[in-house]
């Protein structure tokens, strides 16, 4: 007789709690029924990043892409993953249900750039690398340091001529390896493109570290991201700071293939200043037309954090899902936008 005080309120809200679980089981069920995406795995754990790498990386998506359609399966740098092609699978997963994804890279990009990070990181820690970073880049920061760009730039071109310095030669060879490493499957074994790589980032470290040592034996303050993240009240470790720096050295490093012809100017042989720069809208659009069509990511990664289903296929929770860049310009340049 006690259920006959029970609120009819309550009655209903437990009603409808219990049908949502039903309707949330139901759902669940039907989607471990949906279908993988069609592809092909290629061999365990190698998958098919042989094929991948064995040649331009444009033709392998290109002939999945003809034989499959825009949304298909494979395995790559030793994950599952489900590959995308279309502006409207893109939105998908990064846009309307971004919640069910979440930021990763391939394990091989973790150990070479280091998992400190920021491109690894999240939550308080992430915040707090994105506000050092971002200081370095400030127009206050960047005012001091227009002179040293301009000799570093020169420094660059030179190298076609062998003049550059020795030191920063050695830097710079070091990155490139890096880059052509990062795609690489990690395995590390003497003679593969990961362990060259891994021998690069282990040099680069190096480096950091004396310049790390003398700039807080000779205690001189320098206005630049490595000076961000030194002078960072609440101290980040030098392990932190190199896997930062060397981070940002590996954003950085995207070789342009044609070196434009430098103007007669004269006699004039006075440095760039910040004033300068502000009268250069022609450079300013040329530089940020560069970024729009030539980013330095080939891949934006995302993992599904639960089964999710997208036009009648199931991306299972853990698989990787692949948005391949390139297809958006290639479709730019068909339509004439």
């Amino acid at each position: 007789m006690a259920f006959e005080f029970v609120p009819p309120l309550f009655v209903s809200l437990v009603l409808v709690f219990l049908f949502c679980c039903l309707l949330k089981f139901f759902k669940s069920n039907n989607r471990h029924n949906l279908p993988l995406p069609p592809g092909t795995m290629g061999w365990p754990y190698i998958g098919e990043t042989f094929q991948l790498y064995s040649q331009d990386p444009n033709v392998f998506f290109a002939s999945k892409q003809k034989r499959f359609g825009s949304v298909f399966k494979t395995h790559i740098l030793g994950c599952p993953c489900v590959m995308i092609s279309s502006p409207k699978a893109a939105k998908f997963v990064l846009v309307t249900k971004a919640h069910m994804f979440k930021p990763t890279f391939p394990a091989s990009k973790e150990r070479m750039l280091g998992k400190q990070a920021i491109f690894f990181s999240q939550g308080q820690y992430h915040s707090q690398l994105r506000k050092l970073v971002l200081r370095a880049f400030m127009p206050e920061a960047i005012k001091t340091i227009v002179s040293n760009i301009e000799s570093v730039a020169k420094d660059s071109l030179h190298t076609l001529e062998g003049r550059m310095k020795s030191y920063t030669e050695k830097t710079s060879r070091d990155a490139t390896t890096l880059e052509k490493g990062y795609n690489s499957m990690p395995i590390n074994v003497p003679g593969t493109l990961f362990n060259k790589s891994m021998k690069a980032r282990k040099e680069l470290a190096e480096i950091l570290a004396k310049i790390i040592s003398t700039r807080r034996r000779t205690k001189q303050d320098y206005n630049d991201l490595l000076g961000s993240f030194m002078g960072d009240k609440q101290g980040l470790t030098d392990e932190q700071i190199a896997d930062n720096i060397i981070g940002v050295i590996f954003a950085a490093v995207t070789p342009p293939p044609a070196y434009s012809r430098k103007e007669k100017c004269g006699d004039n042989e006075r440095g760039l200043s910040w004033a300068d720069t502000k009268a250069m809208p022609i450079t300013s659009r040329v530089i940020q037309e560069t970024l729009r069509v030539a980013s330095i990511l080939s891949f934006t990664f995302r993992e599904a954090v639960e089964d999710v289903e997208y036009e009648g296929y199931l991306i299972p929770k853990g698989w990787k899902v692949y948005h391949f860049l390139e297809t958006f310009i290639t479709a730019q340049k068909s339509s004439g936008s």
